[in-house]
């Protein structure tokens, strides 16, 4: 009788367990409680986050390999100005699933993941907007939803120019980590053990250093699948309020790029960012703009100033 006890406490243990694994759990980024949410697409787990409330809908995505520890800063702030802020893990990143075939890291997908979410949020319109990676994803959305976008935050967008240098940097990378997988797991390992900072941003690095070999080389080689960006004629099209930013000393994200996609979208406006790390250090000036543009994309703001270079 006892062992059937103890059976029957271990099968309680283990439905209590399954139980907290379903429900979203509290993280704490720096000295708050932010609660982790996620939805499933097409079998995969995506993790997000929210920051604030209200119809003022930005989902703002992360970079390459990167998590939504980079933007939460940047979440917290618009937050605090009446905005809803939605950080969304891309399949493959951060606290998102990590299928191992390429296949499943596609741009147009990414896109679909994006527009998911929207739907299990139940949002008919957002602004969308991101970081490098994050950027060409809302891009696309854009042209694929234009119904449900209602601005674009376009920072440090890959484009055209970019092409020699992106093809220079990561296909050795992809190369190295796929042809050198002891010594990559060996680092990942180490950087799985590093102590987290308070500083996010920092953390989403850490975080995409201890992203094991195949996780990193599925990624990579997916996003090299197919088109990455619309092309000419699409951007030609959008119409939403955008600003781009900017920075002059990146090879992988040219200033050129930025300028350029500025004259091909009818209502963007482009704003030159000081440094790559200037809205993560000394976000004010940056914050503004686009705390201006949310106000212009949900019909609060001046659009003549906005738009205005």
């Amino acid at each position: 009788m006892e062992r059937l006890t103890r059976i029957e406490e271990r099968r309680i243990a283990a439905f209590r367990r399954a139980v907290g694994a379903m429900t979203p759990k509290p993280v704490r980024p720096g000295n708050e409680l932010v609660e982790l949410k996620s939805f499933v697409y097409r079998g995969h787990r995506l993790s997000y986050e929210v920051h604030g409330k209200g119809d003022r809908l930005l989902v703002y995505l992360h970079g390459l390999l990167l998590d939504a520890n980079l933007n939460r800063p940047i979440a917290q702030a618009l937050a605090e100005k009446g905005n809803r802020v939605v950080l969304l893990d891309l399949l493959g990143h951060g606290l998102s699933d990590k299928p191992a075939h390429a296949s499943e890291y596609r741009m147009d997908l990414y896109v679909d993941q994006v527009i998911a979410l929207l739907d299990h949020i139940g949002a008919e319109e957002a602004v969308l907007g991101g970081l490098s990676l994050g950027a060409n994803v809302s891009l696309l959305a854009a042209v694929r939803d234009p119904e449900r976008v209602r601005g674009l935050v376009l920072e440090m967008p890959v484009l055209e120019r970019a092409a020699p240098s992106v093809a220079l940097t990561f296909v050795p990378f992809l190369l190295g980590v796929h042809y050198a997988r002891l010594p990559a797991s060996w680092i990942a390992g180490l950087m799985r053990r590093a102590p987290r900072t308070r500083f996010a941003p920092l953390n989403s690095v850490l975080n995409a250093a201890s992203l094991r070999p195949e996780e990193m080389v599925a990624v990579l080689h997916g996003i090299l699948l197919g088109p990455v960006a619309p092309t000419w004629e699409q951007r030609r099209a959008l119409l939403v309020p955008t600003i781009v930013i900017g920075h002059g000393a990146d090879f992988i994200h040219p200033f050129s790029d930025a300028a350029s996609l500025v004259h091909q979208v009818p209502n963007a406006r482009l704003v030159r960012a000081r440094s790559i790390l200037e809205l993560r250090l000394r976000p004010a000036r940056l914050m503004a703009e686009i705390a201006n543009l949310l106000d212009v994309a949900w019909g609060e703001g001046d659009a003549s100033e906005s738009m205005t270079a």
